[in-house]
C-alpha cells in the first residue's frame, strides 16, 4: 500500500515514506526525512530533518518534530531526531533535533503518549512507555526511562534524569535526578512523596518486589542518613529493582532529587 499525501501538503522529494504512511492536509515533509509504515500525521505537521521515524506512529494537527534545537550554541551542524514505533503524539508538540556538543541526536522510544504542547529539547533521551500529560517540558540533554509519568506541567531542568517508573505530579518542577520507581510532588519544587506503589502493581510489580523498593526509599528520603549511607543500605537489600536504583544513582553527575 503506497502513501497517501493529502494535495495541499508538501513532501520534499528527498523525503522517504513507507507503505500505508499518510500525510494530512497542509504538512510539511522536509528533506532527509524517513517515515515509517503505517505512520499518520495529522492536518497541519511540520516534519524537518533530519529525522527518521518508526511505524504506526500518531501525530495529531500542528505537531511540529525534527525542528533545529533551541540553543544559541547551535551552529547549523547535522544533527538528528530518532522515533521509534507505536507512538501517540498529539496537537503542538515540539520535539528538537540534537546538537554537536551534546550527542548530535534527540532519541524517543517505542509507545509513548506525548500529550498537548510537549515540549522535549535537544539531545533528549525518552525511553518506553511513557506518558506526558499536557505541557510537559524536558530541557535539553534529559534523560527519561521506561514506563515515566509526567503530569500536566511539569518541568524538568537540563541534564536531569527520570529513572524508570517514576511519577511527576502535576506542576512540579525537577531540578535533580529522580530515581527509578520514585513519585515526586509539587511543594515549590518537586520532592519525593514516596514510591509510585500504584503504578507498580498496574504493571505487575509482586508484594515483596514493592517491599524492597519501600525498603530503599525510607533510607535513601526518611532515615535521615546520608546519601553514601543509604547507599550502604541498598546494597545490603536483596532485589534487582533496588539494585538497578543504586546504579542509577551512582552513574548520575547531577545531584539526586532530595
Amino acid at each position: 500500500m503506497s502513501a497517501q499525501v493529502h494535495p495541499t501538503a508538501v513532501v520534499d522529494a528527498g523525503a522517504k515514506l513507507g507503505a500505508g504512511v499518510r500525510v494530512g492536509p497542509f504538512c510539511v515533509v522536509g528533506a532527509e526525512v524517513e517515515i515509517g509504515d503505517g505512520t499518520i500525521l495529522g492536518p497541519h505537521c511540520t516534519v524537518a530533518g533530519p529525522t527518521r521515524i518508526g511505524r504506526n506512529n500518531h501525530f495529531h494537527g500542528h505537531a511540529a518534530i525534527g525542528g533545529d534545537p533551541q540553543d544559541k550554541k547551535f551552529a547549523g551542524e547535522r544533527t538528528e531526531l530518532v522515533i521509534g514505533d507505536d507512538n501517540v503524539v498529539r496537537e503542538f508538540t515540539t520535539i528538537s533535533r540534537g546538537t554537536g556538543n551534546g550527542g548530535s541526536v534527540t532519541r524517543i522510544g517505542n509507545g509513548n503518549w506525548l500529550l498537548a504542547y510537549v515540549h522535549i529539547a535537544h539531545d533528549c533521551i525518552v525511553g518506553n512507555g511513557c506518558v506526558f500529560s499536557n505541557n510537559a517540558t524536558l530541557a535539553g540533554h534529559v534523560e527519561v526511562g521506561d514506563q515515566v509519568i509526567l503530569s500536566g506541567f511539569v518541568g524538568v531542568h537540563q541534564f536531569c534524569r527520570i529513572g524508570a517508573h517514576a511519577f511527576v505530579g502535576m506542576g512540579a518542577f525537577v531540578n535533580g535526578d529522580v530515581p527509578p520507581f520514585v513519585m515526586v510532588a509539587q511543594e515549590g519544587y518537586g520532592r519525593p512523596r514516596g514510591i509510585n506503589a500504584e503504578g507498580l502493581k498496574r504493571r505487575g510489580f509482586d508484594a515483596a518486589r514493592v517491599s524492597a523498593i519501600k525498603r530503599a526509599y525510607r533510607a535513601l528520603y526518611i532515615s535521615g542518613a546520608k546519601l553514601e549511607d543509604a547507599m550502604v543500605q541498598l546494597g545490603e537489600i536483596d532485589s534487582d529493582d533496588v539494585r538497578a536504583m543504586r546504579d542509577f544513582i551512582q552513574a548520575g553527575d547531577r545531584p539526586l532529587l532530595r
